[in-house]
């Protein structure tokens, strides 16, 4: 307290400024959560090797290896900046892109509709990811419009899962929203990240 009369400047207080998270650093508690849908979607990937149909086996494969690059190229910012790791990276996506199509082709065959029709909203969620990493500008400027079309291709995989549910294919419903859940947190990493690069730093 200044007395009155008292001229004395008051002593300056430095500003405790608090230390924020790294960039592209996950907390704590998000990257249990996580790792415990990860190790739950390695397991259902081991059970559809083992003991699905070699369709369902492929596909389940193609897509955790396809999580597992977006997951290091969303978490490990300068990933792709190293022209060696870009390309295996690169190689990687074109194997389980291709695993991918060959068991949309084989759902096809089979009649197994909900699986095409899942295969195909999953094929455009990964387009619309891919765009978004590649271009994190045109995401910044179109934020509205990016979040909207994740919002509706998501509400369109959580109707799938209800639809096996309805069927009774319980494993099926659990499976899909497995992936469902960690799609839709690298989904909001990436926004994340496009929305903090359009903040400038203080």
């Amino acid at each position: 307290m200044v007395r009155r009369g008292d001229t004395t400047p008051a002593p300056h207080r430095p500003r405790v400024v608090r230390p924020s998270a790294a960039p592209g650093s996950i907390p704590l508690p998000h990257a249990g959560y996580r790792f415990a849908i990860f190790a739950l979607l390695v397991c259902n990937t081991a059970y559809y090797l083992f003991s699905g149909t070699l369709s369902k086996g492929l596909d389940a494969a193609a897509w955790l290896l396809l999580l597992t690059l977006f997951a290091l190229e969303t978490g490990i910012p300068g990933a792709m900046r190293n022209p060696g790791a870009a390309r295996a990276l690169r190689a990687a996506r074109a194997l389980a892109a291709a695993a991918i199509c060959a068991a949309g082709i084989a759902y096809f065959i089979e009649h197994d509709w909900l699986d095409v029709v899942n295969t195909g909203l999953w094929i455009m969620v990964v387009a619309l990811l891919e765009f978004e990493v590649r271009r994190p500008l045109a995401v910044t400027r179109q934020r509205g419009w990016f979040v909207a079309t994740a919002v509706m291709l998501y509400t369109g995989l959580g109707v799938l899962v209800v639809a096996w549910a309805w069927r009774g294919e319980w494993f099926d419903a659990y499976d899909a929203l497995l992936w469902l859940m960690a799609f839709a947190l690298i989904e909001m990493d990436v926004l994340r990240s496009a929305r903090a690069d359009r903040i400038p730093l203080a």
